[in-house]
């Protein structure tokens, strides 16, 4: 059975913000032909950071991937969505859920999920210290 074989269908988040959308190139592929997992975890760093740098007022940095899974593999041509949510605010870090959601190049309007992760930022002060998030 193919991975696409077992792949569900499925419906975007609507209590989630959509903060990225892209579309892979040929030279984003592993030599099979997908995606490099890397690529898609650099895109989930961009993705997971837009909605907490509204919160942290200034510089922050990636501190932990606390999970990480590939559901189904991307491939050239997919346009790749990219929905975000805060799940914890810490006095100098914060949390961040994606999830992204392939469009198939040949299956426009269907969507499958493809990966989530959960990603945790610091603020930081210009000495790269962790700071304060100010309460909102």
């Amino acid at each position: 059975m193919s991975a696409d074989s077992s792949a569900r269908e499925a419906a975007l988040p609507s209590d989630r913000e959509l903060v990225l959308k892209v579309i892979p190139m040929p030279a984003d592929c592993n030599a099979n032909g997908d995606i490099f997992g890397g690529w898609v975890m650099a895109q989930v760093d961009l993705a997971g950071s837009v909605v907490p740098a509204r919160y942290v007022d200034g510089r922050m940095a990636t501190v932990a991937v606390n999970q990480f899974i590939f559901k189904q593999p991307v491939r050239v041509g997919d346009i790749l969505s990219f929905f975000a949510e805060v799940t914890r605010i810490g006095t100098t870090s914060i949390t961040v859920q994606v999830e992204v959601f392939a469009e198939r190049f040949r299956a426009q309007g269907q969507y499958v999920k493809v990966t989530e992760a959960s990603l945790t930022y610091v603020a930081i002060d210009d000495a790269g210290r962790p700071r304060p998030i100010p309460k909102k």
